[in-house]
């Protein structure tokens, strides 16, 4: 019996270190928990463990629908909302960024809950969070790790990746490293989203 558990444990931080991105150099992306994936490792976790694996975008609807969003990812759930009925103004140094204003959903960690409840899982479970290029997915983990999910892995690449020397999102992300993704709306994927 001793023997078995040993082996089991081993199993699993062998399964574990098989999904293990590089840890990334910004600070921002990083986690409580330290769990990184790139996409590609992302990708296989799920194909490989299913619905075993919750895979959450954190981004806006606007985005998912706009941008689009991977094949596999299970749920929309946001982070943030954008309010269109007011524009903020930042100013860094001498520039100014102007854009939406934007309010933090107070129902995430409870929305994760209920998709988690809903695929028969628990805090246990492997989750993937993925925003744009990372940090917002990494404020997710916070929370999350928080709230006492065990195995929460961040996409530090996001679905768009890191900007280039032009400010383009060309260097990494879901999209610029091939995987499978789509612009589709459907009630399952945004069922977190409606009435919030």
């Amino acid at each position: 019996m001793k023997k078995r558990l040993v082996l089991m444990a081993l199993a699993v931080s062998v399964s574990t270190a098989l999904f293990a991105g590089p840890v990334p150099t910004n600070k921002k992306k990083l986690t409580p928990q330290g769990l990184y994936l790139t996409p590609q490792e992302a990708h296989d976790m799920k194909m490989k463990e299913g619905d075993k694996v919750l895979f959450i975008d954190v981004r806006t609807p606007e985005e998912l629908v706009f941008v689009g969003h991977p094949d596999v990812v299970d749920y929309d759930i946001p982070l943030k909302r954008l309010d269109y009925t007011k524009i903020v103004e930042k100013k860094k140094g001498d520039k100014v960024k102007v854009k939406f204003a934007s309010h933090k959903n107070d129902k995430f960690v409870e929305q994760v809950e209920a998709a988690v409840k809903e695929r028969g899982l628990d805090k246990n479970a492997k989750i993937i969070v993925m925003c744009r290029s990372g940090h917002r997915s990494a404020a997710a983990a916070k929370l999350l790790d928080k709230a006492g999910y065990k195995n929460v892995y961040t996409l530090d690449q996001g679905f768009e990746g890191d900007k280039d020397k032009n400010k383009h999102r060309t260097v990494n992300g879901w999209k610029n490293a091939g995987l499978p993704y789509n612009y589709k709306v459907t009630k399952e994927l945004f069922k977190f989203v409606v009435g919030q």
